[in-house]
């Protein structure tokens, strides 16, 4: 009876692939009708794997206010939706009508393409050896590559929403698509690419 549950009553979870090998070690598609555990995962190593993947992105759009760079301009991100799960769960059903209507495909699907387009294999980080600090490349976990690729997702819906016409809702779909098809125009297509290069700068 499990199998037929379908996301927000409408999204089948049968059929749904996913071919990176690393991400799908920790990409959870646990059929659920609303994507909302009351964080029973919180304070429990690693369990957050068990949580479904698009649960993960709506507490990734519940983000505190923060400064971003983008198109040359930092744009500041207010938290508006810090705690507001009911709301960014309401974002996510209607960007995932949206993507739905514009591709004509299971937008569970989309999702878990854009991830894999945008999850960086490599990144930098800071090593100090003698008192001098250099910038080492290292692979990426399967865990910190998908935390990354669901959080530039939903930061750059964020972004692209401040003061603009375009709702959350809207520019959630829009990235989500454009990552999905590994577009240069996606934010998180983006930022994945820059951390790769700066990575292999750094061998």
């Amino acid at each position: 009876m499990a199998m037929d549950v379908k996301l927000f009553g409408i999204y089948s979870y049968d059929g749904i692939k996913i071919r990176d090998p690393s991400i799908s070690q920790v990409v959870s598609l646990k059929p659920v009708l609303i994507p909302h555990t009351y964080a029973r995962h919180a304070n429990k190593q690693f369990a957050k794997q068990g949580v479904n993947v698009v649960e993960r992105l709506i507490n990734k759009l519940m983000r505190g206010g923060t400064g971003e760079k983008m198109g040359g301009k930092i744009i500041r991100t207010h938290g508006k939706l810090q705690g507001k799960k009911s709301k960014a769960i309401k974002i996510v059903k209607e960007a995932f009508a949206i993507v739905e209507k514009q591709t004509h495909q299971n937008p569970i699907q989309l999702l878990i393409a854009a991830v894999e387009n945008s999850a960086p294999r490599e990144e930098v980080t800071r090593v100090r050896m003698g008192g001098v600090a250099y910038q080492v490349a290292v692979d990426s976990g399967p865990q910190r590559r998908l935390d990354t690729a669901l959080r530039n997702i939903a930061l750059a819906a964020i972004m692209q929403a401040f003061d603009k016409k375009n709702t959350v809702a809207d520019s959630l779909a829009n990235e989500i698509i454009l990552a999905s098809k590994n577009s240069q125009d996606s934010y998180s297509v983006k930022r994945k690419n820059e951390a790769e290069r700066m990575a292999k700068s750094a061998r």
